[in-house]
């Protein structure tokens, strides 16, 4: 299983998640948008603090579950410049992995984030859609699998070489959690009669 969370609560299950590690059974990321409190709230009013969520990321490595961070959403103009700062804190506390996404904008989350923008960096709202745009072909959004995460263009190619550098740096992703699925066993179909021995 794997998860992925924002949640620092996720340290409510350690004891299972530390169990289902010992049997490879479970990989846990945790996504850091970025490290400043106050951009945090802003940006993540109800989500646990960067503290918060790094504190979970080590007490996951020091329980030995696979642990990674994922730098997501990467928003440029806005914590795009934090990319290096969030891999390195997480490095620091063990962690071996890391991950990033580029902000997507489907649907109603556009407008949403267009009124989030306006409200709060009114001064950088036309870059910060000139960038996004320069990303997703020049679109708000592009769905196409393969781009919708990391972008294309420019501005994208940069942005996953920054990650890509940092990583290799720190030595994140140089090896991948695998998990295994020998303990699976399938169910029975409701029809089938089960075997006496």
């Amino acid at each position: 299983m794997g998860i992925v969370t924002k949640s620092a609560l996720i340290l409510r299950d350690l004891d299972i998640l530390s169990r289902m590690a010992s049997r490879n059974l479970v990989k846990v990321a945790l996504s850091v948008t970025t490290l400043d409190p106050k951009l945090a709230r802003l940006m993540e009013p109800r989500a646990a603090a960067p503290q918060r969520r790094l504190e979970a990321l080590r007490q996951l490595v020091a329980a030995n579950v696979p642990a990674s961070v994922m730098v997501a959403p990467i928003i440029p103009a806005i914590n795009d410049a934090e990319i290096e700062r969030i891999l390195d804190t997480a490095a620091a506390l063990g962690v071996k992995g890391a991950g990033y996404v580029l902000l997507r904008l489907p649907l109603e989350v556009r407008d949403l984030f267009r009124e989030w923008l306006m409200a709060n960096f009114p001064d950088r709202y036309r870059h910060v859609f000139k960038l996004i745009r320069d990303m997703r072909g020049g679109k708000d959004y592009d769905a196409t699998f393969g781009k919708r995460m990391t972008g294309s263009g420019p501005i994208a190619w940069m942005i996953g070489r920054r990650f890509e550098a940092a990583c290799e740096k720190l030595g994140l992703n140089a090896g991948k959690a695998r998990l295994t699925t020998e303990h699976f066993v399938p169910p029975h179909r409701p029809a089938q009669q089960l075997s006496l021995f």
